[in-house]
């Protein structure tokens, strides 16, 4: 089933509404999995709307296959769940590198200059400039793996 779930675009935050399209599951489903799913803690702003990342809807996903595909209740999904945790962080403490639901491209230079474009709209970036946007993603990048720890 998670086959035919629509791929998750290239965004720092989502509201539960995309979560719920990008997920196959209705907004008071997910706020119902906050309460079972420790791990699942999207970021609250105004008026308690939620904010998920990307890892997040990967929890998610992981969650509705345990449920309905998997036929897992939510204990035995919840179990499950805690131990996928404790095996990824056991992973990052012997220095694995942890790429699972990550797809992982290779970019040449020609390609790297069109994405920084397409991300800018500027033709004209210089090396300090793409150096800040390298960094920002990285800086991103080690939030996402802290979470796991």
């Amino acid at each position: 089933m998670e086959n035919s779930l629509p791929p998750i675009p290239v965004k720092r935050y989502f509201t539960i509404g995309e979560v719920g399209d990008l997920c196959g599951v209705k907004p008071h489903v997910l706020r119902y999995w906050e309460q079972e799913f420790t791990q699942l803690r999207p970021m609250k702003r105004r008026g308690n709307r939620r904010y998920y990342q990307h890892h997040e809807v990967l929890m998610i996903r992981r969650i509705r296959d345990l449920l309905y595909d998997q036929g897992f209740t939510i204990s035995g999904a919840r179990n499950k769940m805690q131990e996928v945790m404790q095996t990824e962080r056991d992973k990052v403490r012997n220095g694995d590198v942890l790429l699972e639901g990550v797809e992982v491209t290779e970019m040449g230079d020609s390609e790297l200059d069109e994405f920084e474009v397409s991300q800018t709209g500027d033709l004209s970036i210089s090396t300090a400039d793409r150096m800040l946007y390298v960094r920002r993603e990285l800086s991103e990048i080690r939030d996402l793996l802290s979470l796991v720890r």
